[in-house]
């Protein structure tokens, strides 16, 4: 059968090239995905400030749990944990130690700023000064020896600068000062390498130096695991979709040939064995070309998270044969099973019925399609159901996307009734292009069907990304704009007490941003000065009071407080950024949670348990002028500038997804070219009977419009109803935020591609003369 399926595709090219570039791209996909996968399991980052030093002996950053079952479980921490320097005095008498460095770290204008002890870590040198001595004496790397440093005097110039960071080295006890940390270190440098195990501390050897070194990697690396796990499966059932689709446009095009192969004695087997081989073949070519493009694809999307800060420039992405190994099988898995599933019924039933069936094409829908619609139906019903009970962005973004592309996966199963159902509308353009246009899909309503689900899933796929992301922005502005009360905004370097000396300031209010662990659930945290809040922050508290707020008080978000079972009056004991436990009070619950975090705590308790301190200051009060006049250093801005300078997490999401959606926009080109270029016999015969082909590019853009009006009109529901669940889930709110501009650019992309993708293989069908085009081979 193998060499027999050779032979088709040999004399079918055009046929299977709709198939072959669904395969390829899903195949990319599937790479690119495996490989961020794969550098969030096993990616590694190489130490810079700690390369000279063989160990390290530095806090646990992670907080770690036991559950009853016995199995520990781990979860990295936000800030950088410091560990009590008496901790030198035990490693320096363990055995084979000859060398102990301690170090401190923090951020200073701009630098991360160590006391000069440390330098040997790296090992730092000087190319020309000398080492500082005095309180307001420091040391900048090479590639700072013109910086002027405000306050203090650059005595010296380092022979070396790191790749990533630059670097800023005061006196021992001027950098223990600065860094407020009494009694603390950040690390231990341990020489020569030798097996160190002390209490209350872990020795970190190789890339684990790196990861101790970087934080944000380990954080990176855990993100990527998410996303490329979630968008590696979100892609292979966007993929198996797609594929499936085309695979049964290209079966139901061969219907013909496939029946009278039957005809002539081929069985039911045969037949399966022929389709399968072909899609084989097709998958494996287009599998390890896909794999080849994905690599590249893996690379692009990696410099993308660099450039919008997601994935710091250190952690390489990891390069292995696996995802593009994973890539080919899932390509072949998804050909086959798509290329049996489409010929199942035509290599069933009799030869003389596979006939009649490609002459007069039509008929109700199997019992077996109908059952699995309405099932794919009930299941989208549960998932919705699901997904507006889930407050948490991590647990309702993978079921966000699951939600349409079951919904989607419905309207395919019943795609000819909703065809039939088009079919019967009016002509939305009068003369013979619309007559013959609704003649047309009334009489082809499985084509019309295979062109819808592509169309619809775009509509679908793309409104959910860029609704979901639009839905969580708006209403934490929203809250935002309605709880902040404050008249400017100050940039970090400024305390509160400082701008409340200010003529005109009635309150200030700091304001740091941190995340705390309760057990191992991770929550979003600002601790606030409560001297002024109530005039500087107006967090809707419905229960409870931020009245005396004090250093043990806590408040939650309504959507914390129902995770978290609490309520006025409890205790909870939680993990704060740097791995140090805490026991707060709840005074009170508010409603603003996604404008100002899960939890507030007090600044005073959270401030030293943070790696930059430097938070932003509400001011109510004063105007700009004096402001500006009285703190020349720091950024003023009011609520409205502030409001453009969130986090990229948005842009992160929509470069990733955007991946699916071009990926779904392809499919739709593909789908709609596949179709108008099999169609070229029978715009020949509309022709020859008097049809010019103005009328008959008329026809077909009249289909191609009625087709994209219904998948619009479908895909706009099912993005509506899953955007709305997600909505009530996550802001409590069942008005989802819908950029009306943004829709009509989503209908009228959708609808402009599939104009193009129709009429461009439309007038290289029209070229051909009419007797040739119907005298050459089906």
């Amino acid at each position: 059968m193998i060499s027999i399926a050779l032979k088709t595709l040999r004399h079918r090219r055009a046929g299977f090239a709709g198939a072959f570039v669904a395969l390829l791209f899903a195949a990319a996909l599937v790479t690119a995905c495996g490989m961020l996968l794969e550098t969030g399991l096993r990616g590694s980052v190489a130490p810079e400030r700690y390369a000279g030093t063989p160990v390290i002996v530095a806090g646990d950053q992670f907080v770690r749990e036991t559950k009853a079952s016995g199995k520990s479980k781990a979860k990295p921490l936000s800030e950088r944990r410091w560990i009590p320097a008496s901790i030198a005095e035990d490693v320096r008498r363990i055995p084979g130690v000859t060398k102990v460095v301690t170090e401190v770290t923090f951020p200073f204008a701009g630098f991360t700023a160590h006391g000069w002890e440390s330098a040997p870590l790296t090992p730092f040198t000087l190319a020309g000064g000398r080492a500082p001595k005095a309180v307001d004496e420091v040391v900048v790397d090479a590639r700072n020896a013109a910086t002027k440093i405000p306050g203090y005097r650059v005595v010296g110039v380092t022979a070396q600068a790191l790749p990533s960071q630059d670097t800023i080295f005061f006196a021992a006890p001027e950098a223990r000062r600065l860094a407020g940390r009494a009694g603390l270190v950040t690390a231990i440098g341990v020489f020569p390498e030798v097996d160190v195990a002390v209490k209350g501390a872990l020795a970190y050897t190789g890339d684990e130096r790196g990861a101790l070194e970087f934080l944000d990697a380990e954080s990176a690396r855990v993100r990527l695991i998410s996303l490329g796990g979630a968008l590696g499966g979100t892609s292979l059932l966007v993929a198996i979709l797609v594929v499936v689709g085309t695979f049964a446009l290209s079966i139901q095009q061969r219907q013909r040939e496939i029946a009278m192969l039957r005809a002539v004695a081929a069985t039911p087997k045969q037949i399966r064995k022929l389709i399968g081989g072909e899609a084989l073949l097709v998958s494996v070519a287009a599998g390890l070309l896909g794999s080849a493009a994905g690599t590249l694809l893996g690379f692009w999307l990696q410099a993308r998270f660099v450039a919008l800060g997601a994935m710091p420039a250190n952690l390489p992405l990891v390069v292995s044969p696996f995802p593009a190994l994973a890539a080919v099988l899932a390509t072949l898995a998804a050909a086959w099973t798509a290329a049996r599933v489409s010929a199942r019924r035509i290599a069933r039933i009799r030869p003389v019925e596979a006939l009649g069936e490609a002459a007069l094409p039509g008929g109700r829908l199997p019992w077996a399609r109908l059952i699995a619609g309405v099932l794919a139906v009930a299941l989208g019903v549960v998932l919705t159901a699901v997904l507006s009970s889930l407050s948490t962005e991590a647990a309702s973004s993978p079921v966000t996307m699951l939600t349409a592309l079951v919904w989607t996966i419905a309207v395919a199963l019943l795609g000819p009734v909703i065809a039939r159902v088009a079919a019967a509308l009016p002509p939305p353009t009068p003369g013979a292009g619309g007559y013959l246009a609704s003649k047309n899909l009334r009489a082809g309503t499985k084509r019309l069907a295979s062109v819808i689900t592509p169309l619809t899933l775009m509509t679908a796929m793309t409104c959910t990304i860029l609704f979901v992301q639009a839905t969580m922005g708006h209403a934490a502005q929203n809250e935002v704009d309605a709880g902040v009360k404050a008249d400017y905004m100050l940039g970090p370097g400024t305390a509160a007490a400082t701008a409340r000396e200010v003529p005109g300031v009635r309150a200030a209010t700091e304001v740091l941003r941190t995340s705390a662990r309760i057990g191992l659930e991770k929550f979003s945290v600002q601790a606030v000065t409560p001297e002024g809040l109530d005039q500087t922050m107006d967090l809707d508290v419905t229960a409870g009071s931020l009245a005396g707020f004090g250093t043990t008080a806590a408040a939650l978000s309504r959507t914390a407080a129902e995770r978290l079972n609490a309520g006025v009056g409890d205790r909870i004991e939680l993990t704060l950024g740097d791995g140090t436990p805490a026991v707060v009070k709840v005074a009170a619950v508010y409603s603003r949670g996604l404008g100002f975090g899960d939890l507030t705590l007090s600044h005073k308790l959270v401030e030293a348990h943070v790696d930059d301190p430097r938070g932003t200051v509400l001011v109510s009060g004063a105007d700009r002028t004096a402001l500006e006049r009285a703190l020349p250093a720091v950024t003023v801005r009011t609520q409205a500038e502030a409001a453009g300078t969130g986090t990229s997490d948005p842009a992160v999401n929509y470069v990733a997804m955007g991946l699916i959606i071009a990926f779904c926009a392809i499919a739709v080109v593909n789908t709609l070219a596949m179709s108008t270029s099999a169609r070229s016999r029978e715009l020949a015969l509309l022709r020859l009977v008097g049809a010019t082909r103005r009328q008959i590019l008329r026809m077909l853009r009249t289909e191609t419009l009625i087709a994209t009006a219904a998948a619009g009109a479908i895909g706009t529901g099912i993005s509506l109803v899953t955007v709305t669940a997600f909505s009530v889930g996550m802001t409590g709110s069942a008005t989802p935020y819908l950029p009306p501009l943004t829709y009509l650019g989503v209908i009228a992309a959708a609808a402009a591609l599939a104009l193009i993708a129709t009429v461009i293989p439309a007038r290289l069908a029209l070229r051909t003369h009419p007797a040739e085009a119907l005298g050459a081979r089906e």
